[in-house]
């Protein structure tokens, strides 16, 4: 029974993984989530003025981000937000990102899926 429930466990895994978004970004273009101004991380994707400022004051209130995930804690960005956004983030290192990036120019599996029919 063990046996059983470590290959269930194993195969849903898998399986949820399979299913995320799978994203066509630039790993040389990333925003510094702990250093970024508001301008800069208004360059992430759904990320306009009024969330820049949010990051920022939660970082200020808060500290560093540890992870790129921590950003899940800022009012307005949730699970889907933050998959947009996650190929860009980085918390150590140079924001080398200097353009907008649209939701339109992230490529996610279900593009990809379109593309292949």
């Amino acid at each position: 029974m063990k046996n059983f429930t470590a290959l269930m466990t194993a195969i849903v895994i898998t399986a949820l993984s399979l299913t995320g978004p799978v994203f066509a970004a630039d790993p040389q273009k990333v925003i510094n989530i702990n250093e970024a101004d508001a301008t800069q991380l208004a360059l992430l994707p759904r990320v306009g003025p009024s969330l820049s400022a949010r990051i920022v004051e939660f970082r200020e209130a808060n500290g560093k981000f540890e992870a790129p995930e921590d950003l899940m804690l800022v009012r307005g960005i949730g699970e889907k937000t933050f998959a947009l956004m996650e190929p860009f983030l980085a918390v150590k290192g140079e924001t080398t990102l200097t353009y907008k990036i649209r939701v339109s120019q992230i490529q996610t599996k279900e593009t990809t899926d379109d593309a292949k029919e």
